[in-house]
């Protein structure tokens, strides 16, 4: 396993009520007595060590746990694009084979849905080899690749992802309680949970729907088309994995409090619709602020992957976006304490949710990571809108983190729209102007806001010097 550096790491566990247990690992000795529950705790003071020691755990029994390394432990979690294993990425041959680093190690938490917090988990830490990445969080790897290969430290990485699930289900139950913007999520579980749950007609229903599936694949298939999808198993509404809490109970509580450096999330699909965008602006900085207080190491380091662009190109101004309401939540996020975000808009596919380029989100999670957490001096972001004014019949942004200045990458700026006082969107002219970006069009004299990139899958082009897209945003509220 890795250990985090230059950190105080609790150490836990469980034995007999009152027995006296001794942890002993690099010089240090530490000894307590379990409690009443047969629950134990010591805390290893600070280490640095760069080569593998031994820990031994004695009490009425020994437990030696070899080969532990002392470097930056993160832990990863969110939907299927963090799920997404490296045998499904971009050049995932390639990737697998030259996949040979012993001193990146791998812990993927197994999934469980639960009602109450657990104090364990099924999982293992393995050492990364090209036998074992290809199983392993495309993101989570290449983000710890970069930073492995820059601070030339051990990294542990600690994959924690469940597919199609939502942030809900990730946050403990008491913070959201008593938030009006999550009340409707909460009184839609109750209301699922409180109907009595009938195994035996549901696997019963679950038959007549494979039977009916199977006919609509074998059809489509003999004419050539896409296979309907695949109904999904039934669960019981109170292990689902979509419950709110289910996810952190099953598989965030048991990891707490190994100590972390901190964390990297992506997730945010399954709230985008039922204008969960919005509310995605509370739900994220509860959950980032849920895990700290809970893991008692004061803010650490957090980021997130903003939703990449997906689906067909529109070229109307004025279509809804609910993708873009969620993007629109991550950017606001960012007035948390010691966050990022990697900007993706660039890195996604119009026909598929999972674009298999998850190298480069790895590593602008990582340009973040090693900007603003380890001091190195790169950009840490693509540009991010700070203050916009009008200008006679123009509007006028202003960007910071335009490291090496802003760029139009391709040729003439797109993916701004403009609107004045009837909210009435046209596409806009758009040009540099040293940090800032001067937006007009001659159907809009007197124009009252902005947008860029505000569609699913738009055409954009502002990067920074850095070769980093900028965020998409908006300067109304509409």
């Amino acid at each position: 396993m890795v250990l985090q550096r230059e950190m105080a790491v609790p150490v836990w566990g469980w034995a007999d009520p009152g027995e006296e247990v001794t942890v002993k690992i690099s010089g240090q000795t530490h000894s307590t007595k379990a409690d009443g529950d047969g629950k134990w705790k010591v805390t290893l003071e600070a280490m640095r060590g760069e080569e593998a020691v031994t820990m031994t755990v004695e009490g009425k029994n020994t437990v030696t746990i070899d080969d532990v390394l002392v470097g930056e432990v993160w832990l990863a979690s969110g939907q299927s694009n963090m799920q997404m294993q490296v045998n499904a990425s971009k050049d995932a041959q390639k990737e697998t084979a030259g996949a040979k680093f012993p001193q990146i190690r791998m812990f993927t938490v197994g999934r469980k849905a639960v009602e109450v917090p657990q104090d364990q988990c099924e999982g293992k830490w393995v050492v990364c080899s090209p036998e074992t990445v290809g199983a392993f969080s495309a993101t989570a790897y290449f983000f710890g690749r970069d930073l492995h290969s820059d601070l030339k430290v051990p990294v542990g990485l600690i994959n924690a992802s469940w597919g199609g699930t939502a942030i809900e289900a990730w946050t403990s139950l008491d913070v959201q309680q008593g938030k009006p913007e999550i009340a409707p999520i909460l009184e839609q579980w109750k209301r699922k949970v409180e109907v009595p749950y009938d195994e035996a007609k549901a696997a019963e229903r679950f038959e007549q729907q494979m039977k009916a599936w199977r006919k609509q694949a074998q059809k489509a298939k003999a004419e050539g088309k896409r296979a309907p999808r695949q109904p999904q198993k039934p669960v019981n509404p109170r292990l689902h994995q979509n419950r709110p809490a289910n996810l952190f109970n099953g598989m965030i509580a048991p990891l707490i409090p190994y100590a972390i450096r901190g964390g990297i999330w992506y997730q945010g699909e399954a709230n985008a619709h039922n204008n969960g965008g919005k509310r995605y602006g509370v739900q994220l900085p509860l959950m980032i602020a849920d895990w700290r207080g809970r893991w008692g190491q004061g803010d650490f380091p957090f980021a997130w992957v903003q939703l990449p662009n997906f689906k067909e190109a529109t070229e109307d101004p004025n279509a809804p976006s609910p993708w873009s309401l969620v993007r629109e939540s991550m950017l606001k996020s960012l007035t948390v304490r010691n966050t990022g975000m990697a900007i993706a808009i660039d890195a996604g596919e119009a026909a598929d949710i999972h674009p298999k380029n998850k190298q480069v989100v790895g590593k602008r999670l990582g340009f973040w990571a090693l900007a603003k957490v380890y001091g190195r001096e790169i950009a840490s972001s693509g540009p991010l809108p700070v203050l916009h004014r009008v200008e006679g019949s123009s509007m006028v942004v202003r960007f910071s983190d335009t490291d090496g200045g802003l760029v139009a990458k391709g040729g003439d700026l797109k993916g701004f729209a403009i609107a004045g006082e009837d909210r009435k969107w046209v596409w806009a002219e758009a040009r540099i102007d040293g940090e800032s970006v001067v937006v007009s069009s001659p159907d809009v004299k007197a124009p009252v806001a902005v947008r860029y990139g505000w569609s699913e899958n738009p055409a954009c082009n502002l990067y920074n010097g850095a070769g980093i897209p900028a965020s998409p945003f908006r300067t109304d509220d509409w």
